[in-house]
């Protein structure tokens, strides 16, 4: 896993932390990611369990020390607001290689997919395609600048399998008189990637504030809207390169539609009969 993705190990760790440990995880998540910048003392004490408890907890997610802990932190702060330039910079162009630029970057890609499918948690995609096979509420979709073609990609596909199936406009003007019809019980499928929407967690909130089941997919420095969410599916999109890639993104979600429609199949089958030419 990559050093920087703190919060990452956090949703990864939760199924397997105690409960005292989960106190911690929660109080790191809802303060996130100041609170643990603090000493472990006070650390500990905002999370409401002792010192030894949050050094387990720190244990559990892999660091050997709470300094270590802490700079990985500051590392995946670093990461999280870095601009496509300075990303580029980071990575320099080789000369005298174009012909191995395609192979390079697929390879990275490919690489990138396995590493999703390794860090997302069989038990959480299964949840979300259980739940949208149900077709209890309505599913509401959307994303950013870059991941709101992902959301409007999605639906296309889902309201073939599923009823009230809907994307929510990208301006945010819009999508609060969109809000005004969501309903206690309805899912929300929030995409937000680095450098994230702060719109796009202002949206979470209102909607966990109507008791809508929220979830996230995001890239592996998770987007802030991961303290709204009930269900978190972190992506690796990082390319070493000017521009992330949300092909991790897609694929999730090309998962998530074939599997929904496996489990839904009886009324998804029927749904997408009537749509095909008489």
């Amino acid at each position: 896993m990559e050093p920087g993705s703190v919060e990452a190990r956090v949703h990864e760790a939760m199924h397997r932390l105690t409960a005292a440990e989960k106190r911690v995880a929660r109080g790191l998540l809802a303060n996130y990611p100041t609170i643990g910048f603090a000493p472990v003392a006070e650390f500990s004490r905002q999370a409401g369990t002792s010192a030894a408890t949050a050094l387990r907890f720190v244990a559990q997610l892999g660091y050997g020390s709470y300094p270590e802990f802490q700079r990985a932190l500051r590392q995946e702060l670093e990461e999280r607001v870095k601009s496509p330039l300075q990303r580029g910079l980071a990575r320099p162009p080789v000369p005298g290689r174009d012909n191995e630029f395609l192979d390079r970057f697929f390879n990275r890609a490919i690489d990138n997919l396995h590493a999703t499918a390794q860090r997302v948690p069989h038990s959480e995609f299964e949840a979300v395609c259980a739940r949208l096979a149900e077709s209890k509420g309505a599913c509401h979709l959307f994303g950013g600048r870059f991941t709101d073609a992902i959301a409007a990609y999605s639906e296309a596909h889902l309201r073939l399998i599923r009823p009230g199936v809907r994307r929510l406009d990208g301006r945010s003007s819009s999508r609060s008189d969109q809000l005004l019809d969501v309903r206690a019980g309805d899912t929300a499928i929030v995409f937000d990637v680095r450098r994230y929407d702060p719109q796009l967690v202002e949206a979470a909130a209102r909607l966990a504030a109507r008791r809508v089941f929220v979830v996230l997919v995001t890239d592996a420095w998770i987007s802030p809207v991961s303290r709204h969410a009930k269900i978190v599916l972190p992506c690796e999109t990082g390319m070493d390169r000017t521009w992330d890639a949300n092909l991790a993104l897609f694929a999730i979600m090309e998962a998530i539609i074939a599997r929904t429609t496996e489990l839904c199949w009886s009324t998804a089958s029927k749904r997408i009969g009537s749509d095909e030419p008489g």
